[in-house]
């Protein structure tokens, strides 16, 4: 049996195939796993997807869209003098996954789209015919991003939610900000509360850092700046592609370094950055969000010791200051991950282990020891007396039975016997 899992995202959209219930691995897209969500309309009214439609938009960035889903309510856009549906785009997108999962699974595999879990049924509508539009077999399965999310926590990190435990999930994308509290329950697990801002992502961060950079060094060329944002012409078009591009990379860098440079292209300044500027920017946005998280676990209206942990998905979360922040005024130390943009189509194809469907012990993950309302990660339970060394999952080997040590016993007595009968026979021969 094979699945392919497609988290179709603001930025970028990922597709992990999985095989016989195996860890599932990312479909690559030009060498990446992140395939670009955007699209480009060439004059022979092709709609061309992926990386290829960044490169072919800076030839004419007004046959471009690179964030169709953020134009789902919108029914069609415009790209140069046609107006196109919001489904063809998505389908576009797709289309390159379809391409790439053929490769690997043929044409008998099948597919779980996610989506946020507030999607109303006309979005999600958008969604099945856009995998329709791109060749993807049979009828996708739905899944709520918070439910994937949830999944990979279990199946993958091995985390512990016991059934009637809940998981936070925090996911900060490009676009938007969702929040969600799942609950696990027999038949897996069920979204209990769910709230979001629409205006808080990534790109709202990156316009934030632009305007900031406009203040501080355009001043003396105020009209060469302002030409660059609102462009009439094709020049000023690519220099307001370049410099969103180079804005968004020194905001990433500054997850990893304390400061970086980006490269201003209708001033030729190199702007020096540092993350205290950037975090500074950030901090109202993300506070923003945090409150929306705490709302969100309010409303689930949980127990007190029934939340495990807040789990960090989406590529903006990996800002240090959210986890900062989240800890700060929620007093949970959240779960944080190196790559947070695969988690959603990973967990979409993650079938969990037997052992981590009724988990013995809390393991830790990738953030400092988590420590949800504060309680830590209990210390792994040693062997029994009689049992050998712990399994994966908490489980242990049976030990040996009764009858099989009895048997081993005879054999030896018989062996011992055989032993003595051969001595007493040499000494005979020997004494004539």
């Amino acid at each position: 049996m094979r699945a392919v899992g497609i988290d179709f995202g603001t930025s970028h959209t990922v597709a992990v195939i999985a095989v016989d219930g195996a860890p599932g691995q990312p479909l690559l897209f030009d060498g990446s796993p992140l395939l670009p969500s955007a699209v480009y309309l060439d004059p022979g009214g092709r709609l061309v997807a992926g990386a290829d439609a960044v490169r072919a938009a800076r030839l004419n960035p007004a046959r471009f869209e690179p964030n169709p889903k953020r134009r789902v309510d919108e029914g069609s856009v415009l790209l140069g003098e046609q107006s196109v549906p919001v489904s063809a785009l998505v389908g576009a997108v797709l289309a390159r996954v379809a391409s790439e999962a053929r490769r690997w699974a043929g044409e008998d595999y099948s597919v779980v789209l996610t989506h946020p879990a507030g999607w109303s049924s006309l979005r999600r509508s958008v969604l099945v015919d856009a995998a329709a539009a791109a060749g993807l077999p049979g009828t996708p399965t739905l899944l709520p991003e918070p439910v994937a999310a949830a999944r990979y926590f279990t199946a993958v990190l091995r985390g512990t939610v016991p059934p009637g435990g809940a998981l936070a999930v925090y996911d900060l994308g490009a676009g938007t900000f969702d929040a969600a509290v799942v609950r696990r329950s027999p038949a897996g697990f069920e979204v209990l509360s769910a709230h979001g801002l629409p205006d808080v992502g990534g790109l709202d961060l990156d316009q934030a850092l632009v305007e900031h950079l406009g203040v501080a060094y355009s001043s003396s060329r105020t009209a060469l700046w302002n030409a660059m944002l609102t462009p009439a012409d094709m020049e000023h078009r690519r220099q307001r592609a370049l410099l969103y591009d180079d804005v968004r990379g020194t905001k990433e860098a500054l997850s990893r370094t304390a400061a970086a440079d980006v490269h201003l292209p209708a001033l030729d300044v190199a702007a020096h950055v540092t993350r205290d500027e950037l975090e500074q920017l950030a901090r109202p946005m993300l506070a923003r969000t945090v409150d929306c998280l705490a709302r969100t676990i309010a409303d689930a209206r949980l127990d007190e010791d029934d939340l495990v942990g807040v789990f960090l998905v989406g590529g903006s979360s990996r800002m240090p200051l959210v986890a900062r922040m989240i800890h700060q005024e929620l007093g949970i130390a959240p779960t944080a991950l190196e790559q947070p943009e695969t988690v959603v189509a990973q967990g979409a194809v993650s079938v969990e282990p037997r052992a981590a469907r009724v988990p013995t012990q809390r393991l830790p993950v990738d953030f400092p020891t988590p420590t949800p309302r504060g309680q830590g990660y209990p210390a792994p339970a040693s062997p029994a007396a009689g049992y050998g060394p712990a399994l994966p999952g908490g489980s242990r080997p049976e030990p040996e039975p009764a009858a099989n040590r009895s048997g081993l016993a005879w054999v030896v007595i018989l062996s011992v016997l055989v032993a003595i009968a051969a001595v007493v026979l040499v000494v005979l021969i020997a004494n004539g």
